[in-house]
């Protein structure tokens, strides 16, 4: 399954409470963090909703395998 490389790159500071639990079901906790998580239609779906606060890139599944190991 192809994985999702997700940057969270604006504070969201100023917007609903919703787009906030939303960066936090992410697994965010902080600003300029990464996070990778499988490329499903929920998580393409959050991050939709916040897509404005984030850069998103695909990971090709054998760099992903790579990234585990080593």
């Amino acid at each position: 399954m192809a994985k999702l490389r997700i940057t969270y790159k604006k504070s969201a500071i100023g917007y609903t409470v919703r787009q906030k639990a939303t960066i936090k079901a992410l697994g965010f906790t902080h600003l300029y963090q990464t996070v990778e998580h499988d490329d499903t239609p929920a998580i393409r779906g959050m991050i939709n909703a916040v897509s404005h606060l984030l850069t998103v890139e695909e990971v090709a599944a054998q760099e992903a395998a790579a990234g585990k190991v080593g």
